[in-house]
């Protein structure tokens, strides 16, 4: 399995805010911030921070999908 944040991206845009931003307002690290462009797994903690910095669901900044060998 594998995690996409493209939710994540199109919802800061809507709110017009930008990644740093939402980095300082949410409290996490640039490498955190570098891991969630890079479409790479993050701790729960982080995702939590970011949805109650955004007033949202998980289900509304992620996604879950599956990889081509897990499809086999």
């Amino acid at each position: 399995m594998a995690v996409s944040y493209n939710k994540l991206w199109k919802k800061l845009i809507d709110l017009e805010m930008s990644r740093t931003e939402l980095r300082l307002k949410a409290g996490f690290s640039t490498k955190v911030l570098a891991k969630l462009g890079k479409n790479e797994s993050v701790g729960v903690d982080v995702l939590v921070k970011i949805c109650g910095t955004l007033n949202c669901e998980i289900t509304d900044i992620m996604d879950i999908i599956e990889t081509k060998e897990e499809n086999k």
